[in-house]
């Protein structure tokens, strides 16, 4: 168990990190399609940042757990729902399971289901470990601990 929760949280740091940064910077497309699907401004730029600050605390507590046995769970717990948000709005038709991805040579918008295979995947991966340290998260939950 020890090997699955330091394999897996360091991946799933990782990938928290890698996605959290992206939404630093310019426009992204992701939440520019979801804003202008949607009519609901706020996607672009203040919830894009969000979700990015929110990615990169779950990446913190997620090593703060595996290397120093701090807020076991906590990490994989905020994961599970940024990712499954994620989820939720690839299959909303703001956004869809193919998602824009980036520009091609022309300028033109590349979609591909790639973002949602990946959320998929870190989902499980954030639900195992939050599972493996349900007793943990008990612990902070009114009356427990």
């Amino acid at each position: 168990m020890k090997m699955i929760r330091l394999g897996g949280g360091v991946l799933l740091a990782a990938f928290m990190v890698f996605m959290g940064s992206q939404k630093f910077g310019a426009d992204n497309p992701i939440f520019a399609r979801i804003a202008e699907q949607s009519g609901i401004d706020l996607f672009e730029p203040v919830i894009r940042m969000a979700t990015g600050v929110a990615e990169l605390v779950a990446a913190v507590l997620i090593l703060l757990a595996i290397f120093m046995g701090l807020f076991r769970g906590l990490g994989a717990l905020l994961s599970t729902g940024i990712i499954g948000g994620a989820i939720v709005f690839h299959l909303s038709p703001w956004l869809g399971i193919s998602a824009p991805v980036g520009v091609d040579a022309n300028g033109e918008l590349v979609y591909s289901a790639m973002l949602f295979i990946m959320a998929v995947v870190f989902f499980v991966i954030s639900a195992a470990l939050t599972w493996l340290d349900r007793e943990e998260l008990g612990k902070f939950l009114p009356g427990k601990g």
